[in-house]
Order: structure tokens, then C-alpha cells, then sequence
């Protein structure tokens, strides 16, 4: 049985990655990521990925997560500073698993066409904070959210209440303060958002918020692949021109075991995000366990890789010229949103009901 990438999804790869490299030059990331920018937005809507989660009664063309996942896996390997995991996988889905009609109306049409713009807040069901929640009371809100990702240019929040509450919160309703935050990653644009008897449209799902946050999960994960995977490229590629000694310095017996363990450590990654993704579009009851699994491993092995890539370059990896940190830094934020290795292996536990074993 082939289990991979069909004709349609190695077409949309090869697409969004001309598409990438001719938009978002390293001199572009480099000075302009984070700040926003409506033509990168709107070339990006015209390739059509905004509507690839949104069924077709809503203007969407309506496939499945592995399709979206190669959009991640894409932006991760460009570094790409376009707001995509809140628009393009994280409302879609939460509407689609939580919302009711009218929400969905109102909501994935606007979606599809890139009018609205997606900044997610999961966070607080991942890894709680204290002096971090938010009450709500007749359709109004109150409270904070913390680490809010994809500020720049969104039209609305996307924000968990608790484990059976999403509430949409849209930019330009009173009694809203966003405090921006400043993050290593500066391909994205983070902030602190304080709602104080604000208009929200709240969806309430028992249980469905954990399947939300687990997609968000897998599409980090795939965008630390795709940035990990460039990593590994960019020092593979390194070591066949820098020479030393008359010599290649990728002929040398320890760059050689530092490439071929980056390889072996990175490859089975792919294996488990697919079908994570295949899990969820087969609606599988195990796909949230899938996630995590998929998440602490790329979040463990992606980081590895970025340090070794490094490391392969020597002096010249540290510096901005090369831009590796754009990478490392994007890897480094995105083990930490929506839990690390540590609370995503613990959320496996539990789900396994190991955790309560042990206790």
C-alpha cells in the first residue's frame, strides 16, 4: 500500500514553494517579518490555500488536514511571515467542529476569500496561566489572553474560554487592548489581548476545543519540519562547497555521522505527521493522542537538527548574513506554543490514562 503524497498535493507543494521563494527572499524576512503586510497577504489568498478547510457551500474547495499540513510544512521551510495557522487550519476547523450554522455562514465564506484574518489564543487550555482567563456573561467577555499569535493585520481573535468554549472576537470591537509582545520569532507577531465587556461570538462544544488545539499542534509541528528540513538542506548543501584541507569539509568523517544523524532523526518525522493528519480526515478517535506524539517528537528532533545545521557551518551559522537564526528561532517558538514537549507528552498520558495509573 502507498501511503504519501498524491498528484494534487506534490502540485500544491511545488506551487506554494515557487511562490514562497519568489515572495519572501531572505532580505525580505530578514527586515520586514512581523510587521504585517497586505500584499503578502493577498498574493498568498490568490493561490486559493485560505479556502482548503472551508467546505464548498462556503467558497472553499474543502480537502483534507494532509493538504493543509503541506501548506505548513511550506511556510516553515521559507520562514514565511504570513498569518496562515489561524486562518488557513485553526478557524476553519473550529468552526467547522464547533460552529453553529449561522457562525459557519458568517464565518467561512469571509475565511475563503481571505477577507478575515485569523490571531489564535489557545494557549490557556495548553499550559494555564494564572491571571490569564476569561468570564462571559450574556454574550459579553472579560479577562486576558496571553501569547495571542498573528496579531499583525487580523480581523479577529480566536481565543479559548475552557475546555468546551472558542469565542471569535472580532479586532474592531470596543473595550479591546492589545498589549504586543516582543519574541525571539520575529516571523510572527505576538501580543497580550484584554477583553473588558467585549462582544464575542462564543462556540461551545464539550471536548471539541481539545481536537482545535490538537490540530493547531500538528500544524506546528509541520512547519518546524519544513523548517528543520531546510536546516538540513542548507548544511548538507555547506559541506560540498566549503573546503578545507583541499577537501570538501562534508568528506570528513565527523560531518558525515553529524549529517547522516540529522537525516535518520528527521525522516521518521514525516511518516507520523501524515498520518496524523490522516487520522483526523478519517475522523479517528485516537487523532488528538497522534498529535501529541507528532509534536513532542518534531518539536525534539527539529531543534536538534537546527542546533547541528549550525553548528556544521561554524563560525559564519552565528551570523546574521546567513539567516539561520530566522530558522532556529521560528523552530524555538513553535516547540513552546501550545505546550512544549513536556505538556504535550503529558496530555498523551492522560489520553492513554497512564497518568492517573501513575498517580
Amino acid at each position: 500500500m502507498y501511503f504519501g503524497l498524491g498528484e494534487q498535493q506534490i502540485m500544491l507543494q511545488d506551487t506554494l514553494r515557487r511562490f514562497l521563494a519568489d515572495t519572501f527572499p531572505l532580505d525580505v524576512v530578514r527586515h520586514d517579518a512581523g510587521q504585517g503586510g497586505e500584499g503578502w497577504w493577498q498574493r498568498t489568498v490568490e493561490l486559493g490555500v485560505c479556502g482548503l478547510l472551508v467546505p464548498e457551500e462556503y467558497g472553499g474547495s474543502e480537502v483534507g488536514l494532509l493538504d493543509a499540513q503541506v501548506v505548513a510544512e511550506e511556510m516553515g521551510a521559507a520562514v514565511a511571515p504570513v498569518p496562515y495557522l489561524g486562518s488557513v487550519i485553526v478557524a476553519p476547523t473550529a468552526l467547522r467542529l464547533m460552529g453553529s450554522v449561522d457562525l459557519q455562514a458568517k464565518y467561512l465564506p469571509q475565511i475563503a476569500s481571505g477577507e478575515a484574518r485569523f490571531a489564535i489564543g489557545l494557549g490557556s487550555l495548553a499550559s494555564p496561566r494564572d491571571g490569564f482567563d476569561i468570564e462571559v456573561s450574556v454574550g459579553k467577555a472579560s479577562g486576558r489572553a496571553a501569547v495571542v499569535a498573528d496579531v499583525a493585520d487580523a480581523t479577529h481573535f480566536l481565543l479559548a474560554k475552557d475546555a468546551d468554549s472558542i469565542l471569535i472576537v472580532p479586532r474592531d470591537a470596543s473595550g479591546i487592548v492589545v498589549e504586543r509582545l516582543v519574541n525571539v520569532d520575529k516571523t510572527r507577531s505576538y501580543a497580550v489581548v484584554t477583553l473588558d465587556k467585549t462582544e464575542v461570538d462564543e462556540m461551545i462544544s464539550p471536548g471539541s476545543v481539545h481536537q482545535v488545539v490538537a490540530v493547531g499542534r500538528l500544524a506546528l509541528a509541520s512547519d518546524s519540519f519544513g523548517a528543520a528540513q531546510h536546516m538540513l538542506n542548507t548544511a548538507r548543501d555547506y559541506s560540498l562547497d566549503r573546503f578545507q584541507f583541499d577537501r570538501p569539509i562534508g568528506s570528513f568523517q565527523g560531518i558525515k555521522h553529524q549529517l547522516a544523524q540529522m537525516v535518520t532523526d528527521l525522516e521518521p518525522c514525516r511518516s507520523l505527521l501524515w498520518y496524523s493528519a490522516h487520522a483526523f480526515d478519517e475522523a479517528n478517535p485516537e487523532f488528538e493522542l497522534h498529535s501529541c506524539y507528532a509534536k513532542s517528537l518534531v518539536d525534539d528532533m527539529a531543534k536538534y537538527v537546527a542546533r547541528t545545521a549550525i553548528e556544521i557551518h561554524g563560525g559564519m551559522g552565528y551570523t546574521e548574513l546567513l539567516g539561520l537564526h530566522l530558522w532556529f528561532k521560528r523552530i524555538e517558538a513553535n516547540r513552546q506554543l501550545l505546550g512544549g514537549p513536556a505538556v504535550t507528552r503529558s496530555r498523551a498520558a492522560q489520553l492513554q490514562r497512564f497518568a492517573e495509573v501513575i498517580a
